[in-house]
């Protein structure tokens, strides 16, 4: 998804078309979620780039999205440009963490 999002729209108000901007975002990335993944792969991984109005887009981590949405619509942007971009991943394995256990030898217990 590559779109210039519109916050200021005549007949509607700003906190409306908001959250209909998030919502049709929340829709796409279920959509994309959804999709058949290639063999090797086990999950979509998203590259996100975010830009205000005339603005040179920046990378962004994925769970920004909704936080930079608001911050546009909080300075009063008219617009901004988000760029979703889903790609199929391989999560790394997770590091077993082991535990040590010193026992402590009392006394009592060595008798």
């Amino acid at each position: 998804m590559k779109k210039t999002f519109r916050l200021q729209v005549a007949n509607k108000h700003p906190d409306r078309q908001v959250e209909a901007i998030k919502n049709e975002i929340r829709k796409y990335i279920k959509r994309e979620k959804k999709k058949p993944l290639s063999d090797g792969f086990d999950h979509w991984n998203f590259n996100c780039k975010f830009g205000k109005n005339d603005e040179t887009p920046a990378v962004i981590n994925f769970p920004d999205i909704t936080k930079c949405i608001d911050e546009a619509a909080s300075e009063n942007c008219e617009t901004f440009y988000m760029e979703i971009i889903a790609q199929e991943a391989v999560r790394p394995p997770k590091e077993e963490k082991t535990v040590e256990v010193i026992e402590e030898i009392t006394d009592e217990q060595a008798e």
